[in-house]
């Protein structure tokens, strides 16, 4: 568990679950990002509560046992906020607060407080809260159920309007604003896409908190907000790079994160356009964290869903200088050997060779295998430059007969 010096945290439960879809290694793996999550958002988590059931209880999530052990945690040790790792339907919500009689959380809601947070432009925060809205109309019920009753009174008899209808329609006006708002910011920055001429774009891609900010002060010698926390990076950063006498622009992008919300791809379509049309990805990898690989699976899926997968990628396994392999004893029977246990070395291979050779090992902070990188992306950006403009092939020589 995160070790939490500070006494300003909110004091946080986490609630996770065993299914027939998610095993226990899986959920604790799930348990612990969203810890982290909750850390980033402000919280300290005192307990997990943890439950084996076939499949979510459709009224309270967690079983009635469960949940009264919770209840009687929350009592005891006044926490302010219970965090749930899977997205609650508004009927689950609204009865479990009936229960905790306290402040409801679901893994959805903590990513939108934590994108809430680390908005820094007019814009994102524009993105942000389309994204809380949308969340947020189907659980006005929920939220306020003293709206729920007829207002009466001089000008409010017949039929009139309820309460949570009159908020309903309210929300939902604020979402087409919000929506038509961003469409004009959509197009304004598609305009300055265009304008950026025919340089070679490249795009950081990677799930949250891989390094890819710390890689692009790095590479583009910016000063782009970097920190060990979740989405510590929201808004599109691009930078012109110059490798060699080769210039392309070089853009940082949000970090990307298993199960999520599906509001955010939508509101976050602009920032995701930059990765839609770069002509370059670099897919950056944490190496040093036990499940990267199903991070890269994550990532590819989200690619996938924006149109972005079947681009040129170079594979960016950062954060060599903090992987450390896991004992193994051959002798020992009962022991499956597993990427675990791999060497920096055996894991090389694998990806060079499963990669055909487009992958790099990293670490951006201590500029290790630095120059290596700079030569991969030199030549890679290359191929695409000289493609669209032949004639500049001697201009631009290999990375070999550079001075670089």
């Amino acid at each position: 568990m995160l070790d939490v010096e500070k006494t300003d945290y909110e004091k946080c439960l986490l609630i996770g679950l065993v299914t027939r879809i998610q095993n226990e290694e899986k959920m604790t793996e799930y348990l612990d990002e969203l810890e982290f999550l909750a850390y980033t958002a402000g919280g300290k988590v005192l307990k997990r509560f943890t439950q084996k059931l076939d499949m979510p209880n459709p009224k309270t999530f967690i079983g009635t046992g469960k949940m009264e052990d919770v209840a009687a945690y929350v009592e005891q040790h006044e926490v302010g906020t219970v965090i749930f790792d899977d997205e609650l339907t508004p009927a689950q919500q609204k009865n479990i607060e009936k229960i905790l009689k306290c402040k409801i959380v679901d893994r959805t809601y903590l990513i939108l407080d934590i994108f809430a947070q680390r908005a820094q432009t007019s814009y994102a925060r524009t993105q942000v809260e389309l994204a809380q809205y949308e969340y947020l109309l189907p659980r006005l019920v929920g939220l306020w159920t003293h709206l729920e009753r007829q207002r009466g009174g001089i000008g409010m008899r017949g039929p009139g309007e309820t309460e949570i209808e009159t908020d309903r329609r309210i929300v939902r006006d604020r979402i087409a604003l919000l929506k038509k708002k961003i469409k004009t910011i959509d197009k304004q920055m598609s305009t300055q896409r265009g304008n950026r001429g025919a340089l070679v774009r490249v795009a950081l891609v990677g799930y949250t908190n891989v390094g890819k900010s710390t890689l692009m002060n790095t590479v583009a010698k910016s000063a782009v907000f970097a920190e060990n926390k979740l989405f510590a990076t929201l808004d599109t950063t691009v930078r012109k790079v110059v490798i060699g006498n080769l210039p392309f622009l070089l853009s940082d992008t949000v970090g990307f994160i298993r199960k999520l919300p599906t509001q955010l791809v939508d509101s976050f379509k602009s920032t995701l356009d930059e990765v839609r049309e770069a002509d370059l990805l670099l897919h950056v990898v944490d190496i040093s964290h036990p499940q990267f690989e199903d991070h890269i699976a994550s990532v590819n899926k989200i690619l996938d869903e924006i149109n972005g997968l079947g681009k040129p990628t170079l594979m960016v396994f950062n954060k060599i200088d903090a992987y450390q392999a896991e004992d193994f004893d051959e002798e020992d029977l009962m022991i499956e050997r597993t990427g675990a246990h791999y060497s920096l070395e055996e894991w090389e291979k694998t990806w060079m060779a499963r990669a055909n050779g487009d992958a790099i090992f990293i670490s951006a902070l201590n500029k290790d295998n630095l120059e290596a990188f700079r030569k991969k992306a030199y030549n890679r950006v290359r191929e695409i430059h000289v493609t669209r403009f032949p004639y500049n092939k001697f201009l631009y020589p290999e990375y070999e007969n550079q001075n670089l």
